[in-house]
């Protein structure tokens, strides 16, 4: 079962407690539902070298969360539960900024070429002035939000976790539409970010549903169904689409739990081929690859040419990993005890292995140039290099 499930409120008092019991079981910072896999023990060849670090506040402040870092402009941005928020060069680690926000933030961080966005506690969209933080304005949602909001420069896109999805301008903050989709009794933790183009957004929502919606008018253009319901319980039904889309090449490639791993056109939301999977993250994309860490921890690498599955490796079971990331010729992972794994793209051997941070790795990392950036729950941010000493 996935840790972080959410129980909506119009469930009866009895199903809520019950399920409850049985998703706080495999949610706290130590624990899984299922026992994890002992970390692999490798003979490193490959490490990552930290080029920089530093620390933003308390990271997530011992709350579930997924606060992601960001570059625009230049300009690499990470922020806090507690609400520091601080921009720097993603080069040097130099930094540019730092401003307390005053405020517990949930969800960030967002931006375009103007503004940063950030959403706090109180389900408050926060705009900001990227030059120095300061706020512009801020806006009400609906309900709490735990994905970054995202931006095409004229509108921003927030998704609240019950399925309602607010576009704001993105000078004024003047509420401009709002979609409402359906939403499950149950669902994980977790809400993938929009997708925001000039004239579509993908919206991934916990039904199973990735749905195009018009940046004009907030109306559906098209859906396509990753997962589909099925079984007796509430948690057998779990299909959400956590998994933030990949665009390639005028499609869409999506994830989700209990669901598929497809690529989708985006004119018509027309299938062009899929697989089963379950995972909560994106995938990754090497040459001729897709990376997968599905939900049981195993990372599948298949051949991207016809989908058959080239490796598995099945040393990580459940050990609640991040979004993998490819990096030359390595993909890495992170996992809740704080390891990056480094394997081999091409038969998924293990070739290093680095401790970064003791609280876990949630957030996805992010690669700018030929670095790595790593954000940890405890609030560490670095940027790092492979080092091959086979070379």
């Amino acid at each position: 079962m996935p840790c972080g499930v959410r129980l909506k409120s119009f469930l009866a008092p009895a199903a809520v407690a019950a399920l409850a019991a049985l998703a706080l079981a495999g949610c706290s910072s130590t624990e899984n539902f299922e026992e994890a896999d002992p970390v692999p023990e490798v003979v490193s060849s490959v490490s990552l070298e930290a080029r920089w670090s530093l620390q933003v506040g308390d990271g997530y402040d011992g709350k579930y969360l997924h606060l992601r870092p960001t570059v625009v402009g230049g300009s690499l941005y990470a922020v806090s539960a507690d609400g520091e928020l601080v921009a720097v060069g993603p080069a040097t680690g130099e930094v540019r900024w730092r401003r307390t926000l005053g405020e517990t933030i949930m969800a960030g961080v967002g931006g375009d070429s103007r503004n940063l966005y950030v959403v706090t506690a109180d389900a408050e969209l926060m705009a900001l002035n990227r030059r120095d933080g300061e706020e512009l304005w801020r806006l009400r949602m609906p309900n709490e939000v735990l994905a970054p909001p995202r931006s095409n420069g004229s509108l921003v896109l927030t998704q609240t976790i019950d399925g309602r999805v607010v576009a704001a301008d993105t000078r004024s903050g003047e509420r401009l539409w709002q979609f409402d989709a359906p939403s499950p009794a149950l669902s994980v933790r977790d809400t993938a970010p929009p997708v925001v183009g000039s004239e579509l957004a993908l919206i991934s929502l916990a039904n199973g549903r990735l749905v195009a919606l018009s940046t004009d008018s907030g109306q559906p253009v098209w859906q396509y169904t990753v997962g589909e319901p099925s079984g007796r319980t509430e948690l057998e039904r779990l299909v959400d689409v956590t998994a933030e889309p990949v665009i390639v090449e005028g499609a869409a490639l999506v994830a989700g739990y209990q669901g598929k791993l497809a690529l989708v056109d985006l004119r018509n939301g027309q299938e062009i081929w899929s697989r089963s999977t379950s995972t909560f993250h994106s995938p990754a994309l090497g040459p001729g690859r897709i990376f997968i860490a599905e939900a049981n921890g195993d990372l599948v690498g298949l051949d991207a040419s016809n989908l058959d599955p080239v490796w598995t490796q099945d040393e990580l079971s459940w050990r609640r990993l991040s979004a993998p990331s490819a990096i030359d010729d390595f993909l890495v992972v992170g996992d809740y005890e704080g390891y990056l794994h480094i394997l081999a793209q091409e038969d998924g051997q293990f070739q290093g292995q680095n401790r970064f941070d003791k609280a876990g790795i949630r957030a996805p990392m992010v690669r700018w140039e030929n670095r790595l950036i790593v954000y940890g729950n405890s609030g560490r941010l670095a940027a790092f290099t492979l080092n091959d000493s086979r070379d």
